[in-house]
């Protein structure tokens, strides 16, 4: 007769011994259920993908509560003083194009023409140095000769139109463009500087489409309506700024959305009173013409706030204090210009 209990009963188990865990079914029986807690190797079930976060490894959601919240970063003050004196300079600039558009005449626009280079040189001067493009002097030189080319083929042309200004522009980029690839220095950056180097160059151009329009009838008047609803616009914006600059766009970029609207609106409503006045408009045609005007101006300038803004973020210096804060303005009224050719064109 067998024993009712094996030999190995009371043996101690030894270290080297092959476990007796679930590797297979012992004698036919299945394994028994496992209602111990998980093993050391076992890992949890993940409740979620992982997220990639900047300078370290991807984390779940669950892993966010252990973790102590970042910092927000403070919003940048708005100097008043500042926006004063950004909203004077676009005063000025906005009057003395009006005014100069008032020389013009039949055989007399080179005194026009010779505002509207004093104003390009001073558009190549900020934008050079807020952009900093590789071959910066090259740029800006490339850009001056530009604006030249630009304001004689203005004047000069026997038919008014934009035909000679675009090729100006076209050769003043490929000359920048080429200037920028001579040095090995400068080379490597110039794909990141192509936009930067076209906005130079067609800021340039777009001065010289008010001697354009000049030529045009009712050109002048056009240039009073939409130069004059650009210039209060910028002007409205920026001194809202300085009043009430909420609700904040960004925090990064000391601008309000009240000065954005309320600029866009008064602009509007001056080109409208002197559509009432002018000879050639009437209040609805000077208000639609003032519109896009208005609203190009203070939309550029808005977009040059945020391009420095982005600048800052990236890590760049701070570009020279004055040419920083005469990007804007300038900007505005550089693409106010074709809108209002545009306009008179399309709609007058």
């Amino acid at each position: 007769m067998f024993p009712s209990t094996s030999r190995d009963t009371g043996r101690e188990p030894w270290a080297d011994d092959p476990s007796a865990g679930p590797s297979g079914p012992a004698r036919g029986y299945p394994p028994a259920p496992r209602t111990g807690p998980a093993d050391e190797g076992d890992r949890p079930e993940r409740k979620g993908p992982r997220r990639l976060r900047k300078g370290g490894p991807g984390r779940r959601p669950d892993d966010e509560s252990d973790e102590e919240p970042e910092d927000e970063v403070p919003p940048v003050p708005v100097r008043r003083p500042l926006a004063l004196t950004v909203a004077g300079f676009a005063a000025l600039l906005g009057v003395g194009l009006v005014l100069g558009a008032q020389t013009s005449g039949p055989g007399h626009r080179l005194p026009f023409a010779a505002i509207i280079f004093g104003v390009q040189l001073l558009f190549v001067l900020a934008w050079t140095m807020a952009m900093r493009p590789p071959a910066l002097l090259v740029v800006a030189l490339v850009s001056a000769a530009t604006a030249v080319i630009a304001d004689v083929a203005a004047v000069q042309s026997d038919i008014a139109g934009l035909a000679p200004l675009g090729y100006a522009a076209a050769a003043g980029f490929l000359l920048a463009v080429l200037g920028q690839l001579v040095r090995r220095v400068d080379r490597v950056r110039v794909t990141d500087s192509l936009g930067g180097t076209l906005l130079i160059v067609v800021g340039v151009v777009a001065f010289a489409t008010l001697v354009v329009l000049s030529r045009i009838p009712k050109g002048t008047q056009a240039i009073t309506v939409c130069l004059t609803a650009a210039g209060v616009a910028l002007l409205v914006a920026r001194l809202t700024d300085a009043i009430a600059p909420w609700p904040r766009l960004a925090p990064q970029v000391p601008r309000g959305a009240a000065g954005v609207v309320a600029g866009a609106m008064l602009g509007t409503l001056t080109s409208a009173v002197l559509g009432s006045y002018l000879v050639g408009f009437t209040p609805t045609s000077a208000a639609l013409v003032g519109v896009v005007s208005a609203a190009t101006a203070v939309l550029a300038d808005l977009a040059v706030g945020y391009a420095e803004a982005g600048r800052l973020m990236a890590g760049e210096p701070p570009t020279m204090w004055v040419a920083r804060h005469m990007q804007g303005p300038l900007g505005g009224f550089a693409l106010a210009a074709p809108a209002a050719y545009a306009m008179c064109v399309l709609f007058l």
